[in-house]
């Protein structure tokens, strides 16, 4: 098989830092195009990358190009129509988390991947990371026995993004939780091997939002924040555990960044940042840490994972079905977080 011919949709800040990077240094990949509705971006990043065409319609783009798979990098409100247009004509593709505004559009995504036989996947490149792949081995050969209690956390003191659309709810769907929660959430329910849900229940907050301000990571505007500062949630399993979610752009907490996943078995206990492993041996308590050098990165294995996947040579990690069960718990959650009640699954 030749070199991958791909294509790249959204010339924003996760295109031109993140996946352009790491593609571009790819040797069995073709980037053909680049698009963008701003035809000043996509010009720009073309010549930046060395990319020989560059559109303002996608659509145009992939009738001219014939790509064999597109990255999908515009923002939320936009993931569905693009991606269905894209898998639509033949091409396989990487969308960036979280998959949809709901999880309609998400299912929809999910049953046209299908229907044309082509491999659609999300960017939630925390599952690529060493300390996960550790754990979910060690979960599965049984080491921490039955887990019974999760504890997922991503919360910031002063994170609120002062740039691109991080605070509009019509474009992004929602604040901390579908951003940074949806990394956390998918890497928890995939080391926990997806139980079956019972209900959920959340509540949120924008109080620290709404008065606007500047913090580590710019300035917003209180007038124009539409979306949760932080969301707080619990989900009950029908095998009698559950997980509680802390997720927050600003909150505050002594530490500018708090991002773990604790997990709680009968035989022993751990953490993901740090790896750590807590436990009794001969009626004395122990913990461990394992050191795992950071020599890989993580969005480099994503991006290299779905390439390998197109070409036949390893499946996918993440796959379409997993992104519609975290697209429908995200919007459990919120849903829970309006009414104030339970929301059965």
């Amino acid at each position: 098989m030749g070199n991958l011919k791909i294509v790249v949709i959204g010339a924003g800040q996760v295109a031109r830092t993140t996946h352009l990077p790491i593609l571009s240094k790819m040797k069995d990949v073709e980037i053909a195009a680049v698009c963008d509705v701003n035809g000043a971006a996509a010009e720009a990043i073309a010549e930046s990358f060395g990319i020989a065409h560059w559109y303002t319609d996608h659509r145009q783009m992939l009738q001219t190009e014939h790509p064999d798979a597109a990255w999908i990098c515009v923002p939320n409100r936009f993931h569905h129509d693009t991606v269905m247009d894209t898998l639509k004509a033949g091409c396989h593709v990487l969308c960036e988390k979280p998959p949809a505004m709901n999880p309609c559009e998400a299912a929809e995504m999910e049953e046209e991947a299908k229907k044309q036989g082509t491999l659609l996947t999300y960017g939630f490149h925390f599952r690529h990371c060493a300390q996960v792949k550790l754990l979910r081995k060690m979960i599965g050969a049984g080491s921490l026995g039955n887990i019974y209690h999760t504890e997922v956390r991503w919360t910031r003191r002063r994170g609120i993004p002062g740039w691109g659309n991080f605070t509009n709810k019509k474009m992004q769907g929602g604040g901390p939780l579908i951003d940074i929660g949806a990394h956390m959430l998918d890497a928890a329910l995939y080391l926990l091997d997806y139980p079956e849900i019972a209900y959920v229940t959340a509540s949120s907050s924008d109080r620290i939002g709404k008065q606007g301000g500047t913090g580590r990571m710019g300035k917003w505007e209180g007038d124009s924040f539409t979306v949760e500062d932080g969301l707080f949630g619990r989900i009950q399993f029908r095998d009698g555990s559950d997980l509680q979610l802390s997720t927050a752009f600003a909150l505050n907490q002594k530490e500018e960044n708090l991002r773990n996943i604790l997990l709680y078995g009968d035989q022993m206990g751990a953490s993901l940042f740090p790896t750590e492993l807590y436990g009794e041996r001969d009626g004395h308590p122990f913990e461990t840490n394992i050191s795992i050098p950071q020599d890989h990165d993580w969005h480099e294995d994503c991006d290299r994972n779905f390439v390998k996947a197109c070409r036949g040579e390893e499946p996918l990690l993440v796959t379409a079905a997993e992104g519609t069960y975290i697209q429908k718990l995200i919007h459990a959650l919120y849903q829970s977080a309006e009414s104030g009640g339970p929301v059965i699954w």
